[in-house]
């Protein structure tokens, strides 16, 4: 089983990404499991939301404290939240910035990649909703999820010009990861 918990704040569709993620485990045909960790439950305020995948089914209900990966939906939240608290030093942390992982100066042993997915949701969705270019990026990273299981997340929750939207985002994000997996 491969637990993730995602970071982000009230209204950055962290809840959705997580849901998303899930259901395009599921169309992977594996097991997947999300749900979310409210604070305060307001616009801007932090929200963690968690998945687990596996090939069997999922008996865990506890949250994740020690996951696999991180997704960080909105890198203002470093410093103020200890977003790597728990990660497994063999981990990977994915982070929304236009910086590079060294200037971020996180305390951890795991792998940190970072990706500008507000900008690329800017330049192809138009809102600065990262949360589906980030799960394109992700998917080409981890291999734990396809890019056309993500597809079939998207185009289920979200009706058609969104939806294709949103998966351009996501195959932005995906071809971006790729590429640099080549350089």
């Amino acid at each position: 089983m491969k637990e993730l918990r995602l970071h982000g704040r009230g209204g950055q569709g962290v809840v959705t990404a997580a849901e998303l993620i899930a259901q395009a485990a599921f169309a992977d045909g594996k097991y997947a499991q999300a749900f979310p960790s409210f604070g305060s439950e307001r616009m801007g305020a932090p929200v963690t939301s968690f998945v687990r995948i596996s090939d069997n089914p999922i008996r865990a209900r506890n949250q994740v404290y020690e996951p696999d990966f991180l997704i960080v939906q909105d890198a203002t939240l470093i410093g103020s939240v200890d977003v790597a608290a728990g990660l497994k030093p063999s981990g990977l942390m994915i982070i929304d910035t236009e910086k590079k992982a060294s200037e971020l100066k996180l305390n951890t042993k795991a792998k940190i990649l970072t990706i500008p997915a507000t900008k690329i949701a800017l330049e192809i969705i138009g809102r600065p909703i990262q949360n589906t270019t980030l799960l394109g990026y992700f998917a080409a990273i981890t291999g734990l999820i396809s890019f056309d299981g993500v597809k079939k997340a998207i185009e289920h929750r979200f009706p058609g010009p969104i939806a294709a939207k949103n998966i351009a985002s996501a195959e932005r994000a995906f071809g971006l990861a790729k590429e640099a997996a080549h350089v």
